[in-house]
């Protein structure tokens, strides 16, 4: 039906809490709805017109909506990036991955000190930019790179680039992946997180690359693959799925780059099959750090690039936005929120609305992708015949 197929991820544009989102922390919980209540009307045209206040709580614009628009439900047991992720694409998580609250056990430090010839400092549940801020100028004295983790399944290594280079830090972070955190201790993804700057003054890179542990089944791209449709890659996508079915991959620095990127593929060597973006900037620059002002004008500033990204589609394109979880940044704490996520729509010549309702699995939009170019996995349910109906 669609020749191309492009699935935009904006990382963390959570829409109101899951209804199990209690048993998470998070009842209550309201990415883009509370960012507009706490920071003002959000001037997003573009995401209005495809449907975005027809399912979040914002206003709405008097244009009309001519989109796809639906909710999903995540049945993962997890709220972090690679569970949603991989739940897109056909792989729900069923068993938590193992997170560490109280810092890694010492047999795990032990072995990352054995393993990589490094000490370390922190091993604490810690935010990135504190942890770096308290701990740096240690970092600079002795070597140390600096361990930390949160309330995802990650174990995160910072250091800054004049003291451990990159190429080094990427190869502690690659042993880290294959000799320390295995067995019991097999966490989501180990998180390279260089920096640079002075005392006072340091700054995370856009060098940071993610080691995510393997898929234990299918995914979604590997039928496509086998195929011979392209699976291309932007952003951290690549590092999300550890590769596994992604054809070319090409990381990004910015939301901003990441939109660049995904339109020069659209006019040039993406041809047929799926292309998926990661928009990360959402979720590190604003979620995390619980910056309302600077989500809003992330999300306004996409909005404006998306205007000129739907003028590029022709009739051959499905472009499919969504999000991994929520990142409510007027919520407690640093980490990611239980919310349910946006289903946004559009091909070219659509001139009204069409609503997807609530879908019970990320999965319903691997299916579907799927389904369009002819296959079937095993896990969601396709919503390609709502699509034939109004095409």
């Amino acid at each position: 039906m669609f020749k191309r197929v492009i699935l935009l991820v904006m990382d963390s544009v959570g829409i109101g809490h899951a209804t199990d989102a209690a048993a998470f922390g998070d009842e209550g919980a309201n990415t883009v709805g509370h960012i507009e209540s706490a920071g003002g009307t959000l001037r997003c045209p573009n995401l209005k017109r495809l449907g975005l206040a027809n399912i979040a709580d914002i206003k709405g614009d008097d244009e009309p909506v001519t989109g796809l628009y639906g909710r999903l439900h995540e049945i993962s047991r997890g709220k972090d990036t690679t569970s949603g992720h991989w739940e897109l694409l056909g792989h729900p998580v069923d068993v938590p991955f193992p997170t560490f609250y109280d810092g890694f056990p010492k047999e795990v430090m032990d072995a990352f000190t054995r393993e990589t010839g490094y000490g370390y400092l922190g091993n604490e549940v810690a935010s990135g930019t504190e942890i770096i801020e308290r701990l740096g100028e240690e970092h600079m004295k002795t070597g140390k790179p600096i361990v930390y983790t949160s309330a995802d399944s990650v174990f995160q290594i910072a250091a800054h680039e004049d003291v451990i280079p990159l190429e080094e830090l990427y190869r502690i972070c690659k042993i880290t992946r294959e000799k320390v955190c295995i067995g019991d201790y097999y966490v989501g993804r180990i998180i390279a997180r260089p920096f640079v700057g002075e005392l006072g003054h340091f700054k995370r890179t856009a060098n940071r690359h993610d080691y995510s542990r393997m898929p234990e089944k299918t995914l979604y791209w590997e039928i496509l693959q086998q195929h011979n449709l392209q699976t291309i890659g932007v952003g951290k996508i690549g590092d999300i799925y550890a590769r596994v079915g992604i054809s070319e991959s090409y990381p990004t620095k910015s939301n901003s780059h990441g939109m660049n990127e995904a339109a020069r593929l659209m006019g040039g060597t993406f041809k047929e099959g799926l292309m998926m973006i990661n928009l990360v900037e959402f979720d590190s620059m604003y979620g995390h750090r619980r910056n309302v002002p600077g989500y809003k004008r992330a999300l306004e500033d996409f909005d404006y690039q998306l205007g000129g990204f739907l003028d590029l589609l022709t009739n051959d394109d499905l472009l499919l936005i969504t999000a991994d979880h929520g990142n409510d940044p007027t919520w407690t704490g640093t980490d990611h929120t239980r919310e349910l996520v946006p289903l946004l729509g559009y091909w070219q010549g659509l001139n009204k609305s069409v609503a997807l309702g609530n879908r019970d699995t990320f999965a319903d939009v691997g299916q579907t992708i799927l389904d369009n170019f002819g296959f079937k996995g095993d896990v969601g349910t396709s919503f390609l015949e709502i699509l034939k109906e109004n095409r």
